[in-house]
């Protein structure tokens, strides 16, 4: 009877199970989703000083915090044969003023809730910080104290020198960086771009008068930005950038150098690295930069190919055949400047396969153009980062200065949306025929020699015009 009626309530049991798997099945599909809408730029007030330097001022949110980030244009660029003279240089900046020390700074800044951050990049050098919001003015002046007058103490060029020098040997036992480094080489020769790592010797015979010479030939008004986002008093903030930077010196203008990258592929040699189990590679060439009219085509073609994790060539070396763990694709830009590159680290047995695969997915999306369902889904995917890179203080000041670098209308962000709803399957296929031609892309390959020069000699053998 025990067993009649055990059976009995599995049955009803799975019954039940059964009905509701067909209720469940029976579900109506969920609701498209709205139409997607264009990004709303938050108003902004924007000013200049007679000095040239240049405020732009953004109420945002209602957290009540405030980003101040003042961005001058200086950076890797700027250094000629000197590499890492402007990381040196970015790193006095936090060495103290001609009133306070590196620790006066660093009170003055967590007394009101933030920290003082220093970035140096290829076009630029940020000085920035994240703050309560009624300490919005109060920040400025530091900062602008932080920018206008460092001390560049001799004492602590030692330290700092011996600081770069172990991020330099650190950088040169990285295969991913080292194939990034020979890439960069060949396709920008002896500009300043092309140059990624100083010689050792070279860093190490830097003075305390090359970094003082760095900045007074670099540092100035005309050359500067100041953003601040969030919540803060408009008309205080206003007032504490005139009276802390309207006296600074002009100093020099923008400096322009535009890179004659190669055209057609570059020759090279594997970076040996014997024993390897993996081979960094790095596949692109030049494209079009920001403003072109084909700019956001080309990023969503990037995207198919191997802008996010879903993309086809992620999909075919990863989740496919297993080659590597984490390949991608990247659009990657400067002022004027900009390259696509597939950089991936695969299983040294198979660097050849995998290049072969990178390259079909590229030839197949020149000759068929991209599903709809397939694109849109990439479409939603770009439209809904972009709009939540956005979303946060440094975000806006991110995009914006992204707009005053490169010299884009404030429709580019406006409008950004629909133009990417905007891109067709055949545009996508016209974007991969016209920028990612095969025969001109150059590869840089780390790896072990002896396993590898047969599989990737395809790919190298060919001399730039």
């Amino acid at each position: 009877m025990t067993r009649l009626k055990t059976l009995a309530c599995l049955t009803l049991a799975f019954s039940f199970l059964s009905a509701a798997f067909a209720q469940e099945s029976e579900k109506e599909a969920p609701p498209l989703g709205g139409a997607p809408k264009d990004f709303t730029l938050p108003a902004k007030d924007k000013f200049d000083l007679e000095n040239g330097l240049r405020a732009t001022l953004v109420p945002f949110g209602s957290v009540p915090k405030s980003t101040i980030s003042i961005i001058v244009r200086s950076g890797n660029l700027n250094e000629g044969t000197q590499t890492w003279l402007a990381d040196l240089s970015g790193d006095f900046l936090l060495e103290g003023t001609n009133n306070r020390s590196a620790e006066d700074i660093a009170r003055a800044a967590a007394a009101m809730g933030g920290q003082v951050r220093v970035s140096v990049g290829e076009d630029q050098t940020t000085v920035s910080a994240d703050v309560l919001a009624e300490f919005a003015p109060e920040m400025v002046a530091l900062l602008a104290e932080v920018v206008q007058s460092p001390a560049f103490p001799e004492s602590e060029l030692d330290r700092l020198k011996k600081d770069r020098l172990r991020q330099l040997s650190v950088a040169k036992t990285q295969p991913q960086q080292m194939a990034t480094a020979a890439f960069r080489e060949a396709l920008y020769g002896d500009h300043p771009y092309g140059r990624l790592f100083p010689d050792g010797e070279q860093l190490a015979a830097y003075t305390i008068e090359d970094v003082r010479n760095f900045y007074d030939e670099n540092f100035g008004a005309q050359r500067t930005q100041v953003y601040v986002a969030g919540v803060f008093d408009s008309d205080a903030t206003r007032a504490a950038i005139e009276k802390a930077l309207g006296d600074w010196r002009p100093g020099p203008e923008v400096f322009v150098d535009i890179p004659q990258t190669v055209t057609g592929r570059v020759a090279l040699d594997v970076v040996d690295r014997p024993g390897a189990s993996q081979s960094n590679v790095f596949l692109g060439l030049p494209t079009v930069s920001p403003g072109h009219d084909d700019w956001i085509g080309l990023q969503i073609t990037n995207t198919i190919l191997g802008g996010y994790f879903s993309s086809r060539i992620t999909a075919n070396i990863r989740e496919d055949k297993g080659y590597t763990y984490s390949p991608r694709s990247t659009l990657s830009t400067r002022y004027r400047d900009a390259y696509w590159a597939q950089i991936a680290a695969v299983t040294t047995e198979v660097t050849g396969p995998a290049l072969q695969e990178i390259v079909y997915e590229i030839n197949r999306l020149q000759e068929n153009p991209p599903p709809a369902d397939e694109l849109d889904g990439v479409k939603n995917y770009a439209a809904g980062v972009f709009v939540l890179q956005n979303s946060t203080r440094g975000g806006i000041i991110g995009v914006l200065n992204y707009l005053d670098l490169h010299e884009l209308p404030d429709t580019y962000l406006t409008d950004y949306v629909s133009n990417v709803f905007a891109i067709t399957p055949e545009q996508v296929s016209e974007m991969a025929q016209t920028y990612l031609r095969e025969d001109d892309m150059t590869l840089a390959v780390v790896g072990d020699r002896g396993q590898i020069s047969e599989q990737v000699a395809p790919y190298m053998e060919a001399d730039a015009e």
